[in-house]
């Protein structure tokens, strides 16, 4: 199983993604997740990247494809993956997509995309900064953020959808609801390519 997650930040995607690399047994790979550890090691792909992460900005594409074509080609191969966070643009997802044409499994299978609104995730997203104390969430920081998605990585979902690839989930359900319903939608895509 191969699937990409996207949403908006505080749409419950990481959430939701490490449910899904659980059930279908593969490896959850978080962009997010993997700068921060970067960072923290002091990495120089973690010290290029605080600055913009500090920001709320997107990390440049060509950093991202370097830190994550190991972890992506080393989980197609055990099994699958759900990517969090990555691709966040359309040039990302078009490099991507070349690249994984060149290397036989590792293609994307769906795209699993939360929708929520803008509100419930400012309101997410300050309860979550409350609640674990990020410093990378403060209002102004979230409205960025907000910003930066709408104008970047919404139009993913038109190119992903251009190659019937895109599963629409209300994400303003209770977790357990979201998750279900993805795994029905996939299942049933599945089933449908059979």
């Amino acid at each position: 199983m191969r699937l990409l997650m996207v949403a908006a930040p505080g749409a419950g995607k990481g959430t939701q993604a490490a449910r899904l690399a659980t059930f279908y047994d593969v490896a959850h790979l978080s962009s997010g997740d993997l700068f921060r550890k970067e960072v923290a090691a002091g990495s120089t792909i973690g010290r290029i990247a605080a600055a913009y992460l500090k920001r709320g900005d997107l990390v440049p594409d060509e950093l991202v494809m370097q830190m994550l074509a190991g972890p992506v080609l080393r989980a197609a191969r055990a099994g699958g993956y759900v990517l969090d966070g990555f691709p966040r643009t359309l040039r990302q997802a078009e490099e991507a997509y070349e690249w994984a044409k060149q290397v036989e499994g590792v293609e994307l299978q769906a795209v699993v995309h939360l929708v929520v609104s803008r509100d419930e995730l400012r309101e997410r997203l300050l309860a979550r900064a409350e609640a674990e104390g990020r410093a990378d969430d403060t209002l102004e920081t979230i409205e960025h953020r907000l910003d930066v998605y709408e104008s970047e990585t919404e139009p993913l979902i038109a190119y992903y959808a251009g190659r019937g690839l895109v599963v629409d989930i209300d994400g303003e359900q209770p977790v357990q609801k979201v998750f279900d319903d993805i795994v029905a939608s996939i299942e049933s895509e599945r089933a449908g390519r059979r």
